[in-house]
């Protein structure tokens, strides 16, 4: 089983969609109800079957082990397999689909269509996470972009058609100069194959192209065309933009899943291609990357504090809280890079329940306009509690997961840098004042508009959502070597093969200018 375990992992979200292509028709009643049996019951089993991968890791081997590896089309290779790194993200994605499914039982418009898609979105992101050949992480990576056009563009807000067209060209337009870096790469080094990639050496003389000087030459340039692609997956500052509008006109299915998961796309990348692949080039552009992050956190923010809505708002912050991550990925110690993988999974877990909240009473109001809310308290007292509980682990609030995160990846940039360390510690009050800002508004004072009087609190079933977030939030919150354990070794190995590639960097540097 093990020789096709990821495989069948991958695929059966694929399988369960042609299922409901073939076999299901009509828009009644019985036929939505069966789409969604159909897409929950996949997406549960797809979860159980993961589990098999996480009980049979082993954390102690720093390489990739479930590796499947079969000849494909055009001298091409298909194979997987996880890391350390990696196994972890595959489990965040099987956790939350079944989730995403289940929060999406009211919907009501073309709903075969609708499974189908997030079936297919499962897969692709599954990919992503599990491929070890270039192209095939290409075709994952971007075929991803399909499902969630879609997603946007039909089940989407009144503005969704622009909102799904600019997060598709911006996100596709980043990574064509990712796929001329990976021609490049095949040209240089002769294979696709990622785990030989990440011991090949590239060239990094320093070369003049156009009138500019590019210390690290070749390896720098093909960090940045990596960069543009993952730089606008995560996203960063300053090509965010497409981000808030994408949060606000997608159905709240569509923002968990592009939160929890699509996001951590990017900065897997930087682990997985940037900082192994590119040292020289990883090294040349930490000071920009460390101080880009440290803006991103306190200018979105800033901007989070002023939104009126909801979605904005809590995507904003989701902005700010991607910046703690690159500041570890790119601190390149053992703290900031563990802090960053810690991050991402937190925040996988906390912002989808965020944007879970609103959809809750948007559900109810079909608004998400703060002024619109006030006093829910009195009417929705388990909404109250749960919605505080993921303000104050978006917070950091220590006890959460939220706290571990971004107390990791501070630790580990102080020791690189401590002006951005000092900046971006200055984010966590901020990140206090918007989120507090929010629930005062929407949840404490008087219930005085008529329209919220006969609002009802949560249903059992929106309940039994979030009951297992809230469970990871308070596990990791204190008892994050559940997390830590696992990614430790791979982590190590990932910086010391960067340090050794550095150290040989710099001796080859000397003996050319001797």
């Amino acid at each position: 089983m093990n020789d096709s375990l990821l495989s069948l992992v991958t695929f059966l979200p694929t399988f369960a969609a042609l299922i409901l292509v073939i076999f299901l028709r009509g828009e009644d009643e019985m036929a939505q109800r069966n789409a969604k049996r159909v897409a929950l019951t996949t997406t549960v089993i797809t979860f159980l079957v993961s589990l098999f991968i996480l009980a049979g890791f082993d954390p102690s081997n720093p390489g990739f082990q479930f590796v499947e590896e079969r000849e494909w089309v055009m001298g091409m290779t298909y194979k997987m397999g996880v890391d350390g790194i990696s196994v972890l993200f595959v489990m965040l994605t099987t956790f939350i689909m079944p989730l995403v499914i289940w929060g999406s039982w009211g919907v009501t418009k073309r709903v075969k269509e609708y499974m189908i898609a997030f079936l297919l979105l499962e897969t692709l992101m599954l990919g992503v996470f599990m491929a070890l050949d270039l192209v095939l992480f290409y075709l994952f990576f971007e075929a991803g972009l399909i499902p969630m056009f879609l997603i946007i563009g039909i089940w989407g807000g009144a503005n969704r058609i622009y909102a799904s067209f600019k997060f598709f060209l911006y996100t596709f337009l980043g990574s064509v100069l990712m796929l001329v870096a990976m021609v490049a790469m095949f040209v240089q080094a002769g294979t696709t194959d990622i785990p030989t990639l990440m011991t090949h050496e590239f060239a990094s003389d320093t070369m003049h192209v156009l009138g500019f000087t590019v210390i690290g030459g070749v390896q720098t340039l093909m960090f940045l065309a990596f960069f543009a692609s993952f730089a606008v997956k995560m996203p960063m500052w300053p090509v965010h933009t497409w981000l808030p509008d994408a949060h606000v006109q997608a159905p709240t299915a569509g923002s968990v899943v592009l939160a929890s998961i699509l996001l951590k796309m990017g900065g897997y990348g930087f682990l997985r291609f940037s900082l192994p692949m590119f040292p020289i080039g990883s090294e040349v552009m930490t000071p920009l990357i460390l101080w880009m992050s440290a803006i991103a956190i306190v200018y979105t923010s800033l901007v989070a504090l002023v939104q009126e809505d909801m979605k904005k708002l809590i995507a904003y912050s989701s902005v700010a809280h991607m910046g703690y991550v690159t500041m570890g990925i790119f601190a390149a110690n053992q703290q900031g890079i563990d802090g960053a993988i810690f991050q991402m999974l937190s925040h996988g877990f906390i912002s989808g329940a965020l944007f879970l909240c609103v959809g809750v009473i948007y559900d109810r109001m079909h608004t998400r306009d703060i002024d619109a809310y006030g006093g829910l308290v009195t009417r929705m007292p388990a909404y109250a509690t749960i919605f505080m509980f993921f303000t104050m682990a978006n917070v950091g609030l220590p006890g959460t997961s939220g706290f571990v995160g971004e107390f990791l990846t501070l630790m580990g940039v102080f020791q690189v840098n401590t002006w951005v360390a000092l900046v971006a510690t200055a984010g966590v009050i901020f990140s206090a004042a918007y989120a507090l800002y929010l629930y005062r508004r929407v949840v404490f004072g008087d219930l005085i508009k008529e329209s919220l009087k006969s609002i009802t609190d949560m249903t059992s079933r929106e309940k039994m959502i979030f009951a297992p977030l809230v469970a990871m939030t308070l596990i990791l919150g204190v008892y994050p070597s559940l997390i830590t354990d696992i990614i430790h070794t791979s982590v190590e190995n990932l910086i010391s093969n960067y340090e050794t590639a550095l150290a040989h960097g710099a001796s080859v540097d000397q003996a050319a200018s001797h």
